[in-house]
């Protein structure tokens, strides 16, 4: 691994997407689980042959990278986050819905869909 990827923060969060983050944890549908994180995985599928998931979790596994970005967490396992490195986690809203998008350095190429990515 190169020195520039050693030092540099392996995800990030923008404002947006770590303020939906808290805003889901709080809501009454987990408000009895508060040590939630939000979780982003890597799995093979889509036209593209790689997809982003997200999931709210409360387990950690000891070989998962850990971050916290603008006051959330989030966990990452180590083969999904080869692919993540460097990446940025933002939320948006629009006409058409809402949903967490991923700007991936390393991804090659989006499916039209925009729901997966190929390496």
């Amino acid at each position: 691994m190169s020195n520039d990827k050693k030092n540099a923060f392996p995800i990030k969060l923008t404002h947006s997407a770590a303020d939906q983050v808290k805003k889901l944890i709080s809501s009454q549908d987990y408000a009895e689980k508060l040590d939630l994180k939000l979780r982003v995985y890597i799995l093979g599928g889509g036209c593209g042959g790689f997809q982003y998931k997200f999931i709210l979790d409360d387990q950690v596994s000891n070989d998962d990278c850990v971050i916290e970005s603008n006051g959330a967490i989030v966990v990452v396992d180590p083969m999904s986050l080869q692919y993540l490195f460097g990446g940025i986690i933002d939320y948006y809203e629009g006409l058409e819905g809402s949903k967490f998008l991923v700007v991936n350095p390393n991804a090659k190429g989006v499916c039209s869909c925009g729901s997966s990515f190929n390496i």
